[in-house]
């Protein structure tokens, strides 16, 4: 099975290529910090980022999340961000990595989740630590231009099909 990344910043265009990757057949996770900050919020948290638990909850649906996808027949899945955007994220708030981050890091690590190969929708607010974060835990970067959508998930999958 093989657990491609789309990463980058808000308002890249990431979300409208995995909801086009997702309408093609594909297997696509959704993204964890934004449906975690949209229940906080729906339960009163206006600024849940500022909580103490704000980075492990994101790690708990990442991982519950990839954990339900691997259960999948589906060879190819596409996932919106990783636990690796979710240390580009503590580290942009300013948070040291919690335990329940750094074990799983290790995990996707030692277990191969992810291909080493991550799209980086580029944008440019936040990316700088995006891309900081990703290549200096060994990931190589396929930067995806703003172009066309069709354009962009034509170039992530030629890149796909070199993989098989």
């Amino acid at each position: 099975m093989k657990r491609y990344i789309l990463t980058g910043t808000p308002g890249s265009g990431k979300t409208s290529m995995l909801h086009e990757l997702k309408r093609q057949g594909y297997v696509v996770v959704e993204e964890a910090a934004t449906d975690v900050i949209a229940r906080e919020q729906g339960l009163g948290n206006a600024e849940p980022w500022l909580q103490a638990d704000f980075i492990e909850s994101i790690v708990r649906v990442q991982k519950q999340r990839q954990l339900e996808a691997s259960t999948l027949p589906d060879e190819l899945q596409w996932y919106d961000r990783s636990p690796i955007c979710t240390l580009a994220l503590s580290r942009y708030l300013g948070y040291p990595a919690c335990a329940a981050l750094l074990e799983e890091l290790e995990r996707i690590e030692r277990e191969g989740i992810y291909q080493r190969r991550v799209f980086f929708i580029e944008h440019l607010v936040f990316e700088q630590i995006h891309e900081e974060t990703y290549t200096s835990l060994g990931y190589d970067l396929l930067k995806i231009a703003p172009e066309a959508l069709s354009e962009r998930v034509h170039r992530i999958m030629e890149w796909t099909w070199r993989d098989f």
